[in-house]
């Protein structure tokens, strides 16, 4: 009988050590920069935003040159709100990024972990763990890993910048693993 509960505790300690070696680890500072890749990856994904977006400006363009056309000569109150409108709705994920750095960013240094359980945040205030079938997907990027959360709007994205990985082979591994429990979106 003990020699049973000796071979099932060396293979829970082997099962830990096998999911302790496929596990990449990322420490880094979230960045407006990285939450801006994550936004618009979303933003492809989703694409009602950019529809919305694209007729919301297409209407105030043409309302702008129809005015013009109309009166001559552009009205300079009618310019100057076409102006506004074209940066709000051209700098919005700008915007959304930096709101998003705000509610993040005091929280200090994350370390995340992506394992065969999951992905487990940490930082200087907080812990979350998702398991895999919170997610959606995953999306590739030059420099990010961006997770995509399962509900339809994508509420909820994770962004893993590559340069905080401590090796170049560990981005081929996050890859591996992302591939291997999540898809590609």
């Amino acid at each position: 009988m003990a020699e049973d509960s000796a071979v099932t505790g060396s293979g829970a300690e082997a099962a830990a050590d096998v999911v302790e070696e496929e596990a990449v680890r990322l420490v880094y500072r979230p960045q407006p920069a990285d939450t801006l890749v994550g936004l618009r990856v979303r933003a492809r994904i989703k694409r009602w935003g950019l529809v919305i977006r694209s007729v919301f400006l297409v209407l105030w363009v043409g309302q702008w040159l129809v005015g013009t056309i109309h009166r001559g000569s552009a009205d300079v109150v009618s310019t100057a709100l076409f102006l506004f409108v074209v940066l709000v709705v051209g700098g919005y994920p700008r915007l959304q990024a930096g709101q998003v750095q705000r509610l993040v960013g005091w929280q200090g240094e994350y370390r995340t972990t992506v394992s065969p359980a999951g992905i487990t945040a940490t930082s200087d205030h907080s812990t979350l763990i998702q398991k895999w079938s919170v997610l959606r997907g995953y999306r590739e990027t030059r420099g990010h890993f961006v997770l995509l959360s399962r509900d339809p709007n994508i509420m909820c994205l994770e962004v893993l910048p590559k340069h905080a990985l401590s090796t170049a082979q560990d981005v081929d591994r996050l890859r591996a693993l992302l591939d291997r429990y999540t898809t590609r979106v």
